[in-house]
């Protein structure tokens, strides 16, 4: 799979991606706005896990954001089950010298109307962190609409923090 946005790309995980992966994964900026699976310090034996699982996805639905030279991000969805086998969770993380110019922003419209189609989704949603007010802005750019606020729902270092609910529903529900 590879979408086009402007000068960057969403487009299937490789494993030449490793190097890159470990240099902006490896950072706590990111890895704070994350759950606590996503490892920081982020370690080369990280990046090397992390491609081996998504390249043996069928169907792949975790990509890398991509500049013409390297992955500089990673985003990606996960189906939900049962009676939630029409819902998808989102999660994305760009690298910090790319912030604040958009990409993410529509790297997942990109990959939320790729969902929709590809995948038959009604409804895709994310929960960040309530004081991760980039993500939120992210969500509400792409077309998300705020459902909710999950109080106390996460301890992330120690903290309890609130999450925000984000959800967008496939035209026509």
């Amino acid at each position: 799979m590879q979408l086009k946005i402007d000068n960057y790309y969403v487009r299937n995980w490789q494993k030449s991606d490793i190097p890159a992966l470990f240099k902006y994964a490896d950072n706590p900026k990111i890895a704070v706005n994350l759950r606590d699976a996503f490892p920081s310090p982020y370690k080369p034996a990280d990046a090397e896990k992390f491609l081996a699982i998504v390249l043996e996805m069928n169907p792949c639905t975790y990509f890398a954001i991509a500049n013409h030279e390297e992955a500089i991000g990673s985003i990606g969805f996960m189906a939900g089950k049962d009676v939630h086998r029409f819902s998808a969770e989102m999660g994305y993380w760009l690298a910090e010298p790319f912030w604040g110019r958009g990409i993410i922003t529509k790297a997942v419209r990109a990959v939320t109307d790729y969902a929709f189609r590809e995948f038959g989704l009604n409804r895709i949603y994310a929960e960040p962190f309530a004081d991760n007010i980039a993500s939120v802005r992210v969500l509400e750019k792409a077309g998300f609409t705020l459902e909710g606020r999950l109080r106390a729902n996460v301890v992330k270092r120690g903290k309890v923090l609130d999450q925000l609910l984000f959800a967008k529903l496939r035209e026509g529900l």
